[in-house]
């Protein structure tokens, strides 16, 4: 049998040159300063962050988990990301502090590389919107019995008020959303494939990317391009479904730059609408140019959605209402981040503040058989300032861009 007792559990491998990152070391410090306030006013002296995007919100380093833990060990004077020794020294070279490899040759090397930076600390941040209940028994068990201290609140209020570095970031996002949307526009074309038009916005913005952050890494950008019966749902798949004459479509294109994703989302017609569909989109437009009007400082997440579904009662549709009528921006993904306060629902008060980014995306669903039937959806992305709210997208909604001639 082969003797791996002179094996190591975890390491430290500073392997080439530290990578620029995403944002400023000053931003980092900004950010960890934030936290460590947090932790002293609750009396917590270490915290363990496991989840995508608090990691690389606080370190710089995104990781890809293929189902093996990551994690980010902060204490009042440090930060060391905790990574797998299938990434080799990728992990250190993206983090703005430490990090410590742990190997996978022993069950358990994870927590064995987090207890050594945790040291004797008896009370412990978690992420309990992200720790499972396999992790957390984990954690008890190699850690000593700690007390586990949910922080996910904390951090996630911290989140959702960007800094002036993220705005920036954010607006090239949103720019670049443009760019994808406009690549899509001009590949619709009868017999055109969702697939097909897909490719085309999504390689438009990642040469787009490429050049605009040269010292980025790249990954992710995506494009949902629905059409017919494929448009009730926001969310998706894209399919190899060909365009016909009469189509509704919806672009969706989401250009992910260092883990920020922004977002272009726009109602378009192959071909003249009906007078039913056309009613129904310009009602949606309405409805989306009443949220842009609204978002302002002091305004309230309820308060905006209260308003949005007057207008829809109004004009006897909010039954065909999809989902809330928008969200935050950030660090997020369509498979990871959230920032659950920030969202225009009826059951969040949150009261928009400066620096906080979020859109306008009201959604009409008119199921199949239905005059009208289809997905309507439009989306802006606005900064909120100290006065009002700057709209960061430009590329044009509504009928008078949108209709697409057969």
């Amino acid at each position: 049998m082969t003797d791996l007792s002179n094996r190591p559990e975890y390491f430290t491998c500073h392997n080439g040159e530290k990578a620029k990152l995403p944002f400023s070391k000053s931003e980092y410090d900004r950010r960890l300063t934030a936290l460590r306030a947090i932790m002293a006013e609750r009396d917590i002296p270490v915290v363990l962050l496991t989840s995508m995007h608090n990691i690389a919100y606080y370190s710089g380093f995104l990781y890809c988990s293929f189902g093996r833990p990551y994690g980010c060990v902060v204490t009042q004077d440090s930060c060391t990301t905790v990574s797998a020794n299938i990434d080799a020294g990728q992990p250190w070279r993206r983090s703005v502090e430490e990090n410590v490899i742990y190997t996978d040759w022993k069950r358990d090397n994870y927590w064995r590389a987090v207890f050594d930076l945790i040291g004797d600390a008896k009370r412990i941040g978690i992420e309990g919107d992200h720790m499972t209940l396999a992790a957390r028994d984990a954690a008890l068990k190699m850690l000593g019995q700690p007390e586990l201290v949910d922080i996910a609140p904390n951090t996630m209020a911290a989140r959702m008020v960007k800094s002036a570095e993220e705005i920036e970031l954010i607006k090239g996002g949103a720019r670049t959303a443009d760019i994808g949307g406009a690549a899509i526009h001009a590949a619709i074309r009868e017999g055109a494939t969702e697939i097909e038009i897909a490719m085309a916005g999504r390689d438009a913005m990642e040469a787009e990317i490429a050049r605009a952050y040269p010292d980025a890494e790249y990954r992710d950008t995506w494009v949902w391009f629905q059409s017919g019966l494929n448009t009730d749902g926001a969310h998706n798949p894209v399919t190899k479904r060909a365009l016909k004459p009469g189509d509704i479509l919806s672009l969706n294109t989401f250009p992910m730059i260092s883990g920020y994703y922004t977002a272009l989302e726009r109602t378009l017609f192959l071909g003249e609408p009906d007078a039913d569909s056309l009613r129904l989109w310009k009602a949606n437009v309405g409805a989306h140019e009443l949220g842009l009007s609204l978002i302002k400082p002091g305004a309230t997440c309820s308060g905006i959605t209260e308003e949005i579904n007057r207008f829809f009662a109004d004009e006897g549709l909010l039954q065909y209402r999809s989902f809330g009528y928008g969200h935050s921006f950030g660090i997020l993904s369509h498979y990871y981040g959230r920032e659950a306060g920030l969202e225009l629902r009826e059951d969040i008060d949150t009261v928009l503040e400066p620096g906080m980014v979020v859109s306008i995306e009201p959604m009409l669903w008119v199921p199949e058989g239905q005059p009208g039937a289809g997905g309507y959806r439009e989306h802006d992305i606005l900064v909120v300032g100290e006065d009002g709210a700057e709209n960061i997208t430009g590329f044009p909604y509504g009928p008078e861009h949108n209709i697409i001639q057969a």
